[in-house]
């Protein structure tokens, strides 16, 4: 089975800025450390990418942190959004917080923790930490923030109890109540149709799912999160499943393996890179060759690339390694997660493929021989 997905090409921002995503949280299905008296947990926080000329500020202080938008009632009952050419798609689910809601979670596979908004923790009336006690590590560097604990998280048939979760703001919830930090999962499995706009945790991937889909064997690795073998540009690396980051990046052991076998005189485009703290990191942008996951052929790519703390936090600084963001996840039909036997669905989506053919004008630049 061959399947082609096209990710965006063009060079416009999506809203205010092209965000990255939650790149890893530690939660307590995983391993803990303390440091100093305060929990350390490994969240690559809310990372905006902003394409060349268009600056975006830095994820304002808490108590300068604006509300989350009102949702209309069209908006929220959108859960499995597709990414088309002007807007990256997302993975939502509905859940409950204490016993009420629901509220709505963004999914997201390369997170262990879960996080909540300040308007959550207001509207359940819930008292966060004085001071900060959650040290965070993000795409860009580490912050500290203050954190409540909840008594029950439910989405589907799966139950959490007695999770203590970060406070975090970031421009990535757009209308969203929170992060739904699937990394954590073990026994369960995340079933996403974008097609039919359906998105459901159980016990396992849907027959009729597994019966069309390309499957594809993936490794979990530190942190729980799932790991593809891929080759780029005959460039052989690892690849991040990530439905919480917009958009798709690389680090730099990847960047100059590629570079090594790019065409003399082509330029990134330079960018910088924000997260949900207060270190701004530079990027280059460089269209990527075809990315190669099994038989899945997957084309223009623009890959957003730099010394990401995130890759220090998982120990992939060494070695070519790439997060695929929503820009690329969500363009394909449908998407499964077997968590407990480490594989991974994909459907194809013909009109996804033909969304994202580049004008002739962008399929140019930054091409490997």
């Amino acid at each position: 089975m061959d399947l082609c997905a096209r990710a965006g090409s063009d060079n416009s921002c999506y809203g205010p800025g092209v965000r990255g995503g939650f790149a890893h949280s530690c939660v307590q299905l995983a391993r803990r450390r303390w440091t100093h008296g305060l929990w350390q947990t490994l969240l690559a926080g809310v990372g905006v990418t902003a394409l060349a000329g268009t600056a975006t500020a830095p994820t304002p202080p808490p108590d300068q942190q604006p509300s989350s938008p009102t949702l209309s009632r069209e908006q929220s009952l959108l859960f499995a959004l597709p990414t088309t050419r002007d807007h990256i798609g997302r993975v939502v689910v509905q859940a409950t917080v204490n016993g009420r809601g629901p509220f709505r979670f963004i999914v997201d596979t390369g997170a262990t923790h879960s996080t909540i908004t300040p308007d959550l923790v207001r509207t359940l009336g819930l008292k966060p930490s004085e001071a900060p006690t959650v040290i965070l590590n993000g795409i860009t560097g580490t912050t500290q923030v203050s954190a409540v604990m909840l008594d029950k998280l439910q989405t589907g048939d799966l139950i959490i109890v007695g999770l203590l979760v970060p406070v975090v703001w970031a421009p990535i919830m757009a209308g969203a109540d929170g992060i739904f930090g699937a990394a954590g999962l073990t026994e369960k499995s995340l079933s996403v149709d974008f097609q039919r706009n359906r998105v459901e945790i159980s016990g396992g991937v849907q027959a009729a799912v597994r019966a069309q889909a390309l499957k594809i064997h993936a490794a979990r690795v530190t942190h729980g999160l799932m790991v593809l073998a891929i080759q780029i540009g005959g460039v052989h690396a690892f690849a991040v499943i990530d439905t919480g980051s917009e958009r798709t990046l690389g680090n730099l052991a990847l960047r100059d393996a590629l570079n090594e076998r790019r065409r003399a005189g082509t330029v990134a485009q330079v960018t910088s890179v924000y997260g949900a703290t207060a270190q701004v990191e530079p990027g280059e942008i460089w269209r990527a060759p075809t990315i190669i996951i099994d038989s899945l052929r997957i084309n223009d790519v623009e890959v957003v690339y730099g010394d990401f703390h995130v890759f220090k936090v998982w120990d992939m600084q060494e070695k070519p390694a790439i997060i695929l963001g929503m820009d690329v996840l969500g363009t394909v039909g449908s998407l499964g997660i077997d968590f407990k036997n480490q594989l991974i669905y994909l459907t194809s989506s013909t009109a996804a493929t033909q969304t994202f053919k580049p004008p002739a004008s962008l399929a140019a630049p930054n091409q490997i021989r």
